[in-house]
């Protein structure tokens, strides 16, 4: 099948406005701006149901209903901070197919009335940012951005901003506060973005995958687009397979493919080893084994497993991998990356991180395993963001169903 969002693959060239455009390119945006209203546009998007593809899976449509009809000020941000550990799908759109991510955004920012467009970079992604960049510039030059585009009344401005490579960012709050210049600390809701976001007004802030495919949805329609996934998960997805794979990379799949179809399409556990564990997103999702392997790639599939697909960043672990070593890498990079402003998070990770130290170290006890146990269960629920929720994750997982592997090192 023809990719829809990689579609780098099939056509050589397409980061180049001519080929692009040799392609369909812009023709969403042409047929948005000649044919549809902006309520015309949300509705379609919104009976795609095309979900966030970032992580948290809420429906973009709906999003973007939420902001105000009155005329004022109006922002939309691409998040291409891409921030969480095993995800690199944003970097190769940015690089290799820029131009759908612009139309994707100037579609969604006539949708909402927007008059200017952020592309949020991570600071680490120069390269992808500068190739995005080049892209702009055709974009600018053809007048698909700027004053009154395609002869239409629709006007906007489009800019890309790096920010300093934390993992915070990637909350849409802490990503305002960012590229407002001030620290990048998430913020207590309401109010919401969608109301008051970026200087204090309406904004939607949406994943570049999202937006990605809202030109292909524009033009083919909703039902084509639900026509592949399920019916509560529509639509394809990008997933970053890394770990202990034959085959590491990205990989377009409709979803509702199942986890072992997906490892069979990585080319089975590297080495010939035997599989052991997975991450389905990355660090912040809890740790599944192998009764999970058949269960659908979808927001909705890993849920009686505990855990969840996030940004389907898939990291594999053979039988080689110690869990309390898999666990004390992770509790160490969220300890790093928390913002500080959350007690139960700063401190909990802090404390967590010691333990699990003293336990990697032999030096461990039965009560140190209660003490990570509770103080995981004191973090959970009780932040802002959901960096706290994401760090307890991989040490309660690994706890539940790698218990021998801890109490194994606890000392005699």
């Amino acid at each position: 099948m023809a990719h829809i969002l990689l579609r780098h693959r099939d056509i050589p060239g397409i980061h180049k406005l001519d080929t692009y455009q040799a392609h369909g390119g812009y023709d969403a945006l042409k047929k948005v701006v000649t044919e549809l209203s902006p309520d015309e546009v949300i509705q379609i998007v919104r009976d795609s149901n095309l979900r966030g593809r970032g992580g948290a899976g809420f429906p973009t449509g709906v999003k973007w209903s939420f902001i105000p009809k009155a005329p004022g000020d109006k922002y939309v941000i691409i998040n291409t901070d891409e921030s969480e550990t095993g995800t690199f799908k944003d970097r190769e759109l940015s690089e290799k197919n820029p131009h759908q991510i612009i139309e994707g955004a100037l579609i969604a920012a006539y949708a909402i009335g927007a008059k200017a467009i952020y592309n949020y970079f991570r600071g680490e992604f120069m390269d992808a940012g500068y190739a995005f960049e080049e892209a702009l510039k055709e974009a600018y030059a053809a007048g698909y951005i700027g004053k009154n585009i395609l002869g239409s009344d629709f006007s906007v401005e489009f800019n890309t901003h790096f920010g300093a490579g934390a993992y915070i960012c990637g909350e849409e709050t802490a990503l305002i506060k960012s590229l407002e210049g001030e620290l990048g600390q998430p913020w207590s809701k309401p109010p919401f973005p969608a109301i008051e976001g970026l200087y204090s007004k309406p904004t939607v802030v949406n994943n570049t995958e999202t937006l990605c495919n809202v030109p292909p949805i524009i033009m083919n329609g909703a039902a084509w687009y639900k026509s592949m996934g399920t019916e509560q998960s529509s639509g394809v997805k990008i997933v970053c397979m890394s770990g202990h794979v034959e085959k590491p990379g990205n990989y377009e799949v409709p979803l509702g493919i199942t986890y072992r179809e997906l490892l069979e399409m990585a080319g089975g556990v590297a080495g010939g080893k035997k599989f052991k564990a997975l991450l389905p997103s990355g660090g912040s999702g809890p740790v599944v084994v192998a009764d999970a392997l058949d269960a659908p790639l979808t927001y909705e599939g890993l849920t009686s497993f505990g855990s969840v697909m996030g940004s389907a960043s898939v990291i594999v672990m053979d039988e080689t991998v110690d869990m309390v070593w898999a666990a004390r890498k992770m509790i160490h990079f969220f300890k790093h990356e928390s913002c500080g402003k959350c007690t139960p998070c700063r401190e909990g990770t802090f404390w967590m991180q010691q333990v699990l130290d003293r336990i990697y170290a032999g030096q461990g006890t039965e009560k140190d395993l209660q003490t990570l146990e509770s103080v995981a269960n004191q973090i959970k629920g009780k932040t802002l963001c959901a960096l706290g929720e994401f760090a307890v994750s991989p040490v309660l997982s690994t706890i539940r169903h790698f218990p021998e592997e801890y109490r194994a090192k606890l000392k005699r």
